[in-house]
């Protein structure tokens, strides 16, 4: 199943990866085929294209970018079973590793792509070189996990025009100056045969991601507690998902971890100040997990 037929314009994936049960991963690539690898993981609710920028810069500076749509996001298969438990991401994440040939990938995750990343590297499921972590760590707040949720689960039916999309991302997203041209929404949602448009991913992700918070909270901070590889934390100045003192408890938890507050940026900070995120990462990156080849500056 699909919310709906892509829009003209959604550009197509550049790779498909056998996930978790066979599900289908859907995923674009840049840079050195022989950098070291950079596995990008987006947010509930988001896509690859999240990371395009991002991507792009790794693959300048010398490393192999990858970004993938999360089962159940974008062009990424869904869950026949309508699953999406922390196991079935981290296991996809372990299949999309495997079939491009890296041991010890680098890990960035945003929010929902963090979590599995965390889980992932603390649980011994997979052995990264570097752990990325944007706005996401094992203390969230509460609010800001409700104003996501309330975001996703508006209008069920579907949008009557692009410009509803456009109206309800500019609600979600106060801080960010609205567009003029839509075309770039047109990767954000599908048009289901009611002619609405509907958001990418599958209605039952919210609802099958199984288990309570309290026990996601306390399994991520079990996998903080087991972290050796360099770590970074970024952080928007703006966020209200994760709040400067969930940034301050974790970096007690992890002592040897980095941090970076990105001013001016929210949750989603890769779209919100992009050149300053950018840089901080690699920045990290170039120190940890140096690439040869490629510019090490933007």
């Amino acid at each position: 199943m699909s919310a709906g037929a892509r829009l003209p314009g959604t550009p197509d994936p550049m790779h498909v990866w056998p996930g978790c049960g066979g599900v289908a991963i859907s995923g674009d690539v840049w840079g050195d085929p022989h950098g070291p690898l950079v596995m990008l993981q987006h947010g509930g609710g988001q896509t690859r294209h999240a990371w395009k920028s991002l991507g792009e810069t790794l693959g300048q500076a010398g490393y192999r970018a990858v970004a993938f749509d999360a089962r159940g996001h974008g062009d990424s298969q869904w869950a026949p079973s309508g699953i999406y438990g922390a196991n079935d991401m981290v296991d996809d994440l372990c299949c999309v590793a495997k079939a491009l040939g890296s041991d010890h990938p680098i890990l960035v995750g945003a929010s929902m792509g963090g979590s599995t990343s965390l889980v992932a590297v603390g649980e011994n499921r997979l052995a990264a070189s570097a752990l990325v972590l944007v706005d996401t760590a094992p203390q969230i707040e509460p609010g800001g996990a409700r104003h996501i949720q309330e975001f996703m689960t508006q209008k069920p039916d579907g949008f009557d025009s692009l410009e509803e999309v456009a109206e309800a991302i500019a609600n979600y997203q106060p801080h960010r100056k609205r567009p003029r041209n839509l075309d770039g929404l047109v990767k954000n949602v599908r048009l289901a045969e009611n002619g609405k448009y509907r958001w990418h991913w599958d209605p039952a992700f919210l609802m099958g991601r199984g288990g309570s918070l309290e026990e996601h909270v306390k399994r991520l901070h079990d996998c903080g507690n087991n972290l050796k590889l360099p770590t970074l934390l970024v952080r928007g100045g703006l966020s209200d998902v994760l709040s400067e003192e969930g940034a301050r408890r974790f970096l007690e938890q992890c002592p040897h971890a980095e941090y970076v507050s990105v001013a001016d940026a929210a949750h989603m900070v890769a779209g919100d100040r992009n050149d300053i995120f950018a840089d901080a990462v690699i920045e990290f990156l170039m120190r940890v997990v140096p690439a040869t080849g490629g510019k090490s500056s933007r």
